[in-house]
């Protein structure tokens, strides 16, 4: 079973397809074909169903997907651990939402970069309720959330900073007048919300309490839920490390809602039973340093 089939294996389950794995992997489609026939064929059992050009795990498959996780990371931490020789290497793979990929991680990722330059960093957008599974499964080796209560008892979880939580309007709008709001001042709003968890579901369970109701318009992306509510369409509620810019331009601003006590947790996670190379407890340092800057900020 080589490794490289496995990879491709990995690849073709995570983006649904053989043409988009062979231009992720740099291989012809005809390649792609030949390491996940070798792996059938060395299993027994296919790993996927054929539609047309969409491919779907079969139960085979889901359970291998597991394996070839783990396999990989094995073979990963093994180079690692040979090659290291006191030198800072590796590849370190790391998921989190927008709003810290954005605003939280750049300048950390900036900082780790000049100071361990041979580091591969990939960091890929993950929704908060799939972390778990990620997280054990392998696909990233860190992750950075907004949503704690989610994860189970075998991640292992660093509290970061606290993040405030703020009810924003475009800067005409009639609820600016008001000098308190409460969910009932929210009934027939447009609220503007981002991917189900997190922050989100602070403010669902506000109003829902209240048995209010509100249309919504789903976005996945706060760039884009930004601009909408500067339009005039509707009202949001975001980390106010997303809006602050935009506050202080004059561009949005924050409504004095009732409950702006509410915040979310930005937590470190990884699972326990991770390996942690050297490269790896750096970047944990260096996250929990910054961390301690954030505090004095948010």
């Amino acid at each position: 079973m080589e490794l490289r089939h496995l990879k491709t294996f990995i690849i073709v389950a995570e983006s649904g397809g053989f043409t988009r794995a062979g231009e992720q992997l740099g291989y012809t489609q005809s390649t792609i074909t030949n390491h996940i026939r070798s792996l059938e064929e060395e299993i027994g059992n296919p790993l996927f169903d054929r539609l047309g050009k969409k491919v779907i795990l079969t139960d085979v498959g889901e359970h291998m997907l597991s394996y070839a996780h783990k396999i990989l990371e094995l073979s990963n931490e093994a180079l690692e651990s040979s090659q290291m020789n006191g030198k800072f290497s590796g590849t370190i793979r790391i998921g989190a939402n927008e709003s810290l990929m954005i605003y939280r991680l750049p300048a950390v990722l900036y900082e780790f970069k000049r100071k361990y330059p041979q580091v591969h960093i990939i960091l890929q957008p993950s929704e908060s309720q799939e972390l778990h599974n990620e997280l054990k499964s392998g696909k990233f080796d860190f992750a950075l959330f907004t949503h704690p209560e989610q994860l189970g008892t075998d991640i292992v979880t660093h509290s970061l900073v606290q993040e405030k939580i703020v009810l924003i309007a475009p800067p005409k709008h009639p609820l600016t007048k008001k000098v308190n709001i409460s969910p009932a001042d929210l009934e027939g709003e447009m609220l503007l919300l981002t991917e189900p968890g997190s922050y989100r579901d602070l403010l669902e369970r506000r109003i829902k309490e209240d048995g209010i109701n509100c249309s919504h318009i789903h976005f996945w992306s706060i760039e884009a839920i930004k601009q909408t509510v500067m339009c005039g369409l509707g009202i949001s509620y975001l980390p106010f490390i997303t809006v602050k810019e935009e506050i202080e331009q004059g561009k949005l601003s924050v409504l004095p809602w009732t409950y702006s006590e509410d915040f979310v947790t930005t937590e470190l996670a990884y699972h326990k039973s991770k390996w942690l190379t050297p490269t790896m407890k750096k970047l944990i340092e260096m996250i929990e340093r910054h961390g301690e800057k954030w505090k004095g900020f948010t």
